[in-house]
């Protein structure tokens, strides 16, 4: 067997232990009344009711069922206790095909599925149309189990299973005896068909399938998305690192002269630091170059500009004193010169250029 087949049938008998737990917890939940009904020599159904259902009556009636149909009418007190209660229905053990399996100590809690898996080796059927069961297991030494599965075709139990359903049965569990032996005990349970609205082994069965494809559907989408997520966010991550890595170039770049380069704008910012005088320099030159009686009201230093606005009593003058300065040229009034009764001598305005560190005089 290989390795697909082997996970594949591991599947299948963890669905079957999943699904008998949960049916055995649902039907422990239920609280129909108990019913039993055993089959005798003459194919005949004798009542016996569950003595540990409260107020149930006693049994003793009789019934017999052909071709899915009570023959002639069915006793008064089982039509009345029949409608909701579930049906212990035990049959002759010559209706069934008896096989002895063992097993290693070890398989004792996963029967159901180990069972189901070797339905079709141990009988003539397969195990979606037999139903099955098996005895209690005892020890046969060497750590090993025995067991005995006892099976019928579905087909031998469908008129059984309809005539008890018709007639108002909510749940019918079949049960069979090994040959030969007496007691509860050797009772095997070989099918719990569910009539009414509750949930049977195969339904839960069939409904954990699902649930786990659509679990395992959407656990395939979320990585798939998570995958395309991932690759683009890589995308985007190398595209930055490879803008970064240009600008970086770029900026140590010597030979790049273009304006908006980012070496181009440090090597101007460089070159504007090294030539042009600072802001202390040249508020000191001015502090010197102006006569006593001027003084600034406004000051203004902008790129390779000087705006200067103040009062003066010979604002022509101040013209030639910053043309002999060292670090200003090209003095001129920006604005005209004014006088106001309320000052002591004329307002003016003047801009003058900045001469950069170094450069000649004109």
């Amino acid at each position: 067997m290989n390795a697909p087949a082997r996970l594949g049938e591991g599947f299948s008998l963890w669905l079957d232990s999943v699904a008998g737990t949960v049916a055995t917890l649902m039907g422990r939940l239920e609280t129909p009344r108990i019913i039993k009904l055993v089959e005798t020599d003459d194919r005949e159904l004798v009542l016996r009711t569950d003595e540990e259902s409260p107020g149930a009556p006693s049994g003793g009636e009789r019934l017999r069922i052909d071709e899915g149909l009570v023959v002639g009418a069915m006793p008064a007190r089982i039509a009345a206790i029949m409608p909701g209660s579930r049906v212990e229905l035990v049959l002759q053990s010559d209706r069934f095909l008896f096989r002895p399996l063992e097993l290693p100590n070890r398989a004792a809690d996963l029967l159901d599925g180990i069972v189901r898996a070797q339905i079709d080796r141990l009988t003539p059927w397969s195990p979606s149309e037999a139903a099955f069961g098996w005895s209690q297991p005892v020890d046969a030494g060497a750590d090993r189990i025995a067991i005995t599965v006892a099976a019928i075709p579905l087909a031998a139990l469908a008129p059984l299973l309809q005539a008890l359903a018709s007639a108002g049965a909510q749940a019918i569990d079949v049960f069979t005896t090994l040959p030969g032996s007496v007691g509860e005990v050797a009772h095997i349970n070989v099918l719990e068909h569910w009539a009414g609205a509750a949930l049977g082994h195969g339904q839960i069965r069939r409904a954990l399938a699902v649930v786990l494809m659509a679990a395992g559907i959407a656990a395939a989408l979320a990585i798939g998305a998570s995958s395309i997520t991932g690759a683009q966010l890589s995308h985007q991550q190398d595209e930055l690192a490879r803008r970064i890595a240009s600008l970086r170039a770029g900026a140590g770049a010597p030979g790049d002269t273009t304006p908006r380069s980012p070496a181009a704008a440090q090597r101007l910012l460089n070159q504007r630091k090294h030539d042009m005088p600072s802001s202390v320099i040249l508020l000191e030159t001015l502090a010197r170059t102006l006569p006593d009686h001027t003084h600034a009201t406004e000051l203004r230093i902008e790129d390779n500009k000087l705006q200067l606005t103040g009062v003066t009593k010979d604002a022509p003058s101040l013209i030639e004193l910053l043309e002999q300065s060292d670090h200003f040229a090209k003095a001129r009034f920006s604005a005209p010169t004014t006088r106001s009764p309320s000052e002591p001598g004329e307002t003016f305005h003047i801009e003058a250029e900045i001469r950069p560190s170094g450069s000649p005089r004109s």
